[in-house]
């Protein structure tokens, strides 16, 4: 079954569930934190089961969970680095997407992120579609560079690289 007919399927389902059933069904890693405390533990357990050795991150919220695991980091992506972990803009239940913007990802194409991408997110960023995320993206003004991601078995941004793990971390507000 295809993206579209399983979110026909959950049409009137709530945006959250609808969400997380989609990016899994994409290919994605969905992880429900109901604090920080329990994303670190969830990050931890990444970290170990990925074999982690160094990250692209430049955001410094998500660097001290980093520091705390005592992982490997830095703020330039080039090839020696194996996963990358980033926020992102918004969450579209329509198809299961995360939406990102320079906030996240710098000028880099997503096509030049790691072979794993950790995304760290709050369920108040879940918007009905991609109109609903433009329209929040026209509020906040000059956000650049506006892309999307999906799980693994969604090619379209993956072409070289169809091996992307894309796990979420979704926190609770």
């Amino acid at each position: 079954m295809g993206i579209l007919e399983l979110g026909e399927q959950l049409r009137h389902a709530d945006l959250d569930y609808k969400f997380a059933k989609l990016f899994t069904h994409s290919g994605g890693f969905f992880n429900y934190c109901s604090d920080e405390s329990e994303a670190l533990q969830i990050l931890r357990k990444i970290v170990e089961i990925e074999q982690v050795n160094s990250v692209f991150c430049f955001d410094e919220d998500l660097k001290n969970f980093l520091s705390v695991l005592n992982v490997s980091q830095s703020e330039i992506l080039d090839s020696s680095k194996d996963t990358a972990f980033i926020s992102c803009e918004y969450l579209i239940a329509y198809d299961g997407r995360i939406m990102l913007s320079h906030n996240n990802i710098l000028q880099y194409h997503v096509s030049k992120l790691p072979p794993r991408v950790i995304i760290m997110a709050h369920v108040s960023q879940i918007v009905s579609n991609l109109n609903s995320a433009m329209s929040k993206v026209k509020n906040k003004g000059s956000l650049k560079n506006i892309t999307s991601i999906g799980g693994e078995r969604e090619k379209i941004e993956n072409i070289k690289k169809d091996h992307t793990k894309l796990f979420l971390l979704l926190i609770e507000d």
